[in-house]
């Protein structure tokens, strides 16, 4: 197989961690037989540097030509101050929407290894969670009209659905709900807002053509607070751009370390793609080989799953890392107690924690 991946390495560790899921990549290709071409986008703040704009055109052009796109992270303190319509930020907003990629599949995935860097206790969270967030992407109130008075004394952002955008993510929620535990949240605020009661009568009419699915209903305040109650009563969330963006974090964090979790942002498959770890940029640490790999690495495989419909090499790498955590080597985020993880020669930096990825690989 012969395909172009867009690199989008971004700011802050985004390079340091694209590079080692490349060498993961590469490995791959060369153990399954496949080929991989790189194309590189600059986007985020290194576009402010260039171009003055966080990503031109040009440069989405080339993701949008590719056959997938791999992004690290965009965003640091260099650009608080500039423009609002600049920020780097804008870069991600402007890939969802021109690749438009509208359904964020997040994971939140607590590795057996890292059961002792939860922050919830034992009772709480059993043997594990696996909890799968589909976020809406393209619409909402990242997307609605926005202004400012002329006095620069009252703004607002508008939050708008229709039923199609609602729909296909729905469904989508329902179709993941079917192949794992058989139960679909659906995420809102119906209490207050007319959008979030369509959510509810959308959801209710898709679920119709999936009987076998449990369907419930959450206010996001109540979700919020259910998901470190009571985590394991999920199993796939369904919700807005908004609510979304705020509660896998929330998952993230109650898993372990938000640098083991990857990514997915899907349109109707005629396109590219976009593929992310969830951390951000992390500037303080860039460059200094800190940084972990792992969640640019998964969101790689994720990659070759969804695009490229490579199950296996998908699965290769996803057991190459089980077994670097069984093996016990960790990056300073997810070492629990580093000193013990140091005195038994384990603690390793990102270029190391890639290469045992590769390592484990070829076994």
């Amino acid at each position: 197989m012969n395909k172009t991946i867009a690199l989008i390495p971004g700011d802050g560790i985004g390079p340091d961690v694209i590079a080692e899921a490349v060498n993961v990549l590469n490995a791959v290709g060369k153990k399954f037989g496949h080929n991989f071409e790189y194309k590189n986008v600059i986007a985020g703040g290194c576009a402010i540097d260039k171009f003055g704009e966080p990503l031109p055109k040009e440069q989405l052009d080339i993701a949008l030509n590719a056959d997938s796109a791999l992004l690290g992270a965009v965003g640091g303190p260099k650009w608080d101050n500039v423009a609002p319509e600049i920020r780097p930020e804008k870069a991600l907003l402007g890939l969802r929407g021109g690749m438009k990629v509208y359904a964020n599949l997040r994971p939140a995935l607590m590795f057996k290894q890292l059961k002792a860097a939860c922050p919830l206790k034992d009772e709480v969270v059993g043997d594990g969670l696996d909890i799968l967030i589909v976020r809406e992407l393209t619409g909402g109130i990242y997307f609605g009209e926005r202004g400012t008075s002329e006095d620069g004394k009252t703004s607002w952002d508008t939050e708008k659905y229709t039923w199609a955008e609602i729909e296909r993510i729905v469904r989508l929620g329902f179709e993941s709900a079917k192949n794992r535990r058989k139960i679909l949240t659906v995420v809102d605020k119906a209490n207050i807002l007319n959008s979030s009661r369509l959510w509810r009568k959308v959801a209710e009419t898709v679920h119709a053509e999936y009987p076998e699915v449990t369907l419930n209903f959450l206010y996001v305040d109540n979700a919020a607070m259910q998901l470190v109650r009571n985590p394991k009563q999920f199993d796939v969330i369904a919700t807005s751009n908004m609510f979304g963006d705020i509660l896998s974090d929330e998952a993230s964090q109650i898993t372990g370390s938000i640098g083991m979790l990857a990514s997915a942002s899907l349109g109707d498959g005629t396109g590219p793609g976009l593929y992310e770890p969830i951390h951000g940029s992390a500037p303080d640490i860039a460059g200094k080989d800190l940084a972990n790999p792992l969640a640019t690495i998964l969101s790689a495989a994720m990659l070759l799953r969804f695009d490229f419909k490579l199950e296996a090499e998908a699965k290769a790498i996803e057991n190459a890392v089980e077994k670097v955590l069984d093996d016990g080597w960790r990056t300073g985020d997810i070492a629990g107690d580093i000193e013990a993880v140091k005195a038994a020669g384990k603690l390793v930096g990102t270029k190391k924690m890639g290469a045992l990825v590769v390592e484990y690989l070829n076994k």
